[in-house]
């Protein structure tokens, strides 16, 4: 009489397919893996991320030489991290893996001060608030200004509707209409904060990207953290409140 072999855990199933999945990542070739990854870590929560493998492999990428996979593995880390602040059941993750994320923190910081691409920069400062704990809204913040725009809402309590505020290579301005579909559309200019003036995260990121090289981000930041006039009522608000507000 010949007995089967046990069918394998679940549990086992999804270890394998993370540590696989985790080892086509850190080539730094396999962009399937890592949109993987953010799936089913992030995303849908169908892998553990208090799995000790994904900080402790994330991690050990951040700290090779390759600089794709290194920047890849922080921006997912970061918004792991973050998402687990605000989850109840992994909301100790940060603790949990304290020697993980201080190894993140640290090649985030040096990466940011090598890296010359404008996007890749901003999606490693992005990761560095998310690591440190810093603010909930740093991929929102960050996300304008790597997309070059905000989609936001008025500030004044009887709703204006949506507008964007733009920043970047097409101008730099508010306006309520979809202006990529016409040319035809009323804007309004946006108000950047002096540079002097800033305080706070404002300041700090604003030194940290010139420091670094970026004077692209810097400038963009100065939008970020300055004011935009709603197209509807004409009312002045701070942007990235409104991100705040939104996001945070």
């Amino acid at each position: 009489m010949t007995t089967s072999a046990p069918a394998p855990h679940a549990d086992d199933a999804d270890s394998d397919r993370l540590k696989t999945l985790l080892e086509r990542a850190a080539t730094g070739r396999d962009s399937q893996a890592w949109s993987d990854l953010w799936t089913e870590l992030y995303h849908n929560g169908t892998l553990d991320v208090a799995d000790p493998l994904v900080l402790r492999t994330l991690a050990d990428m951040a700290e090779a030489e390759e600089a794709d996979a290194a920047a890849s593995a922080l921006h997912l880390a970061g918004a792991l991290v973050v998402q687990a602040d605000q989850h109840h059941e992994t909301r100790n993750l940060r603790h949990r893996y304290t020697p993980e994320i201080a190894r993140l923190l640290d090649a985030a910081n040096r990466w940011r001060r090598l890296t010359s691409g404008r996007n890749d920069y901003c999606h490693l400062l992005e990761a560095v608030l998310n690591l440190e704990g810093d603010i909930l809204w740093a991929e929102e913040l960050f996300w304008g200004v790597v997309s070059e725009e905000y989609e936001l809402e008025c500030p004044d309590p009887e709703g204006c509707g949506s507008l964007w505020v733009v920043i970047g290579e097409r101008g730099f301005f508010s306006v309520a209409e979809d202006y990529a579909l016409s040319d035809d559309v009323e804007t309004f200019p946006l108000h950047p904060a002096d540079p002097r003036a800033l305080e706070g995260l404002g300041r700090r990121l604003h030194d940290l990207a010139l420091a670094d090289g970026h004077e692209d981000v810097a400038r963009a930041l100065t939008y970020a953290f300055g004011e935009a006039t709603c197209p509807e009522c004409r009312q002045r608000f701070s942007v990235v409140g409104q991100v705040a507000a939104a996001f945070g």
